[in-house]
């Protein structure tokens, strides 16, 4: 199933993308696309419905974050061989966690405002694992069991906060409109191998990064085995999972987002974003 929320920001509506792209509205059947939906039974209660016999969304309404509820937008770093390369690094001996902001979450085609000050916004595109159900020192075995589907990421990043500031990662990685995602959730008995996702992103229609989740260094079920050591992973909590080639730190001369840049991105199977960069407005 392809999971959605769509409608103007604050006020969005549960829905699905049917097998013909159609949008139905889920708002009969479910209060919201959360925790609850997002659990095993909540799942299997889903995936029981006739997509055809829901209610068609008429136009092109926005799309919002695809889930709500979320406690945790974990991230990592440097979890692409092919990408610590460009930069210069060398290959993480573990995963390196950082944190994203819930408020940097917007939906897939909003508006990336750049932060006062900032000369290096850069681009990031990524897969999200989506948490169903608590994990809590879960076995890299049994670690896919709880994750409820994926989706796709754009984590953006100012890097003269992440790097050259001092202090951790974070505060380049959790400004205001930071965190696209969506456009939907695509379950995980839909995703075969998390491990072969093609993925790419443009700049101003110019290709900037094509990879693929095969050169991750931390394969997906690693990462939540990982992370859930450290700390509990509730049902809606998102991990995003590191970036292939081609970012903007990583060019020579490097190149940073401006004011009017558009970044458009996806995943196969996950959909695709497009985000307009505005300057700061308070």
């Amino acid at each position: 199933m392809k999971l959605v929320r769509y409608g103007k920001p604050g006020k969005e509506k549960p829905g699905l993308i049917d097998a013909a792209g159609k949008l139905r509205d889920l708002s009969g059947v479910v209060a919201d696309i959360g925790p609850e939906q997002l659990s095993p039974k909540g799942l299997a209660k889903l995936a029981k419905l006739k997509a055809d016999k829901l209610p068609l969304v008429r136009g092109k309404p926005r799309y919002g974050v695809p889930l709500t509820g979320t406690t945790k937008f974990v991230a990592i770093g440097l979890n692409y061989s092919d990408h610590a390369a460009e930069t210069g690094s060398p290959v993480p001996k573990e995963p390196i966690i950082f944190h994203k902001t819930l408020s940097s979450m917007v939906g897939p085609n909003d508006d990336v405002m750049l932060p006062k000050g900032s000369v290096k916004t850069d681009w990031e595109v990524e897969l999200g694992i989506v948490i169903g159900s608590r994990a809590r020192y879960v076995t890299k075995k049994a670690a896919l069991d709880h994750v409820a589907g994926y989706v796709l990421v754009n984590d953006v990043s100012e890097r003269e906060y992440q790097l050259e500031r001092g202090g951790t990662w974070d505060k380049g990685k959790g400004c205001d409109t930071f965190g696209p995602v969506g456009p939907w959730i695509l379950t995980a008995d839909e995703v075969k191998n998390p491990q072969n996702l093609d993925m790419w992103l443009d700049v101003n229609g110019v290709r900037m990064q094509t990879g693929n989740t095969k050169t991750m260094i931390f394969d997906c079920a690693t990462l939540v085995s990982y992370v859930s050591q450290f700390m509990t992973l509730n049902p809606g909590d998102i991990i995003t999972t590191g970036t292939p080639p081609g970012v903007g730190m990583g060019m020579k001369p490097q190149q940073f987002l401006k004011a009017g840049d558009v970044m458009t991105l996806g995943i196969a199977g996950l959909g695709e974003q497009s985000q307009r960069v505005l300057k700061f407005k308070a």
